[in-house]
């Protein structure tokens, strides 16, 4: 159980504090409600460039890394389709230093051409290599427009073309910047050996003068159900065939999420699951294959991926897939293969606790879900699912109709 105090400043900026006694480390996390969901059509793989942007100086602290590695602290950050989430560590005595740094980007983050120019260089280079010129790179900039047709995950956090970013404008990063880099658009969490009254003394003397901005009003297009199924092959000169199949599921706030999150382990999480059973150690169909879901904050999709052996026919293989899959609509589960999925799972959350900076991410992402408290709640959560609940999102979510199936077929195969 994690324990928590939460605050909430004038300008709207919320403040979790998660007091552990026993660390000389303190790790703070703050995340933006801003991802790729977020963007226009025409303007993607803004919130990933910001991400760059935000490393790059503010008005008053030129660069960002240099006091923080003099105070012994360390950073990181990263974007996906929800949120981008900026954490660092750094010795619990020199905690106003993360303070310091994270408000004036908030406030003052430098805008100029040059600044720019850069990590627009950076962001285009790193679409390039890893995505284009990279041997499967664009399974995702393939899978998410086929699943996707309205919503905006149809787009890869890393854009939709290259050309958004080579084309972004400084007024444009400044009206992104404008818009979601605000205290009312943001959750901070901090842990470690430090009390909440230091905490809101801190925050009010760093975060407290920051304006409040926009509401972050969001009217996203809403993805119709699907009622046909979705198939595309592609040839490409890569080593070997990889499969992907894709099915629409609910959102990650919603209770059936957890029954979906059991069943992607019970099919492809280890050798023991049903997948890997059969589809690699029995038929030798696959030489590796995995399921999971995206964990979206709308909803999201169930995926299975997996290495096809040489000289197999893609098409046989997802039939086979297919099979598997489906076996859990019509037919009910055995509870001890449920219970045993479930304690892999419980122990795994257990585990997270061990680090103070995933105590800090995981009591950000579950507020930003609504309550900081959804992380200790999710054992049970867990624990109620039931043969009877998986067997009814089974028959859901596994529709021929509700598929979506990418061949990423090896030319010399």
């Amino acid at each position: 159980m994690l324990t928590f105090d939460r605050f909430t400043l004038p300008n709207g900026l919320r403040f979790i504090v998660h007091h552990d006694p026993t660390t000389p480390v303190l790790a703070m996390n703050i995340l933006y409600d801003v991802g790729a969901r977020d963007e226009s059509e025409d303007q993607t793989g803004f919130a990933h460039l910001f991400e760059h942007l935000m490393f790059g100086g503010s008005v008053n602290i030129p660069k960002y890394d240099e006091p923080l590695q003099r105070a012994g602290g360390e950073n990181n950050a990263f974007t996906n389709s929800d949120i981008t989430n900026y954490y660092l560590t750094l010795p619990v005595q020199n905690v106003e230093t993360a303070f310091w740094l994270e408000s004036d980007r908030m406030l003052n983050l430098a805008f100029s051409e040059k600044s720019l120019e850069v990590q627009r260089q950076v962001v285009v280079e790193e679409f390039r290599q890893n995505y284009l010129n990279q041997p499967y790179g664009d399974i995702w900039l393939l899978l998410k427009p086929l699943a996707y047709k309205t919503h905006p995950y149809q787009w890869n956090t890393i854009g939709k073309e290259v050309s958004h970013i080579e084309q972004a404008s400084l007024q444009d990063v400044r009206n992104f910047y404008a818009r979601f880099y605000n205290p009312n658009n943001a959750i901070v969490t901090v842990a470690g050996n430090i009390t909440t009254p230091e905490v809101k003394l801190l925050a009010g003397k760093w975060f407290g003068p920051i304006p409040a901005g926009p509401a972050n009003v969001r009217k996203l297009p809403q993805e119709a159900v699907q009622l046909e199924k979705r198939s595309l092959v592609v040839d490409r000169d890569v080593p070997y065939t990889k499969i992907y199949k894709a099915w629409h599921m609910c959102a990650r706030p919603e209770e059936a999420y957890y029954t979906l999150d059991l069943i992607s382990d019970l099919l492809g999480s280890g050798h023991s699951s049903r997948l890997y059973a059969e589809l690699v150690r029995r038929q030798k169909l696959f030489s590796e294959i995995t399921a999971y879901v995206s964990g979206d904050n709308d909803p999201g999709l169930f995926v299975v991926s997996g290495k096809l052996n040489p000289n197999v026919d893609p098409f046989m293989a997802e039939e086979a897939i297919n099979r598997v899959v489906m076996e859990l609509s019509t037919k009910k589960l055995h509870d001890t293969e449920l219970r045993k999925v479930k304690n892999k799972v419980i122990s795994t959350l257990a585990y997270e606790n061990i680090s103070l900076l995933n105590r800090a991410m995981n009591l950000t992402f579950s507020e930003n879900l609504g309550d900081a408290n959804l992380f200790n709640q999710l054992p049970g959560f867990y624990r109620k699912v039931n043969a009877d609940k998986v067997f009814e999102q089974a028959n859901e979510v596994f529709r021929e109709t509700n598929s979506n199936t990418l061949i990423y077929r090896a030319k010399n195969q």
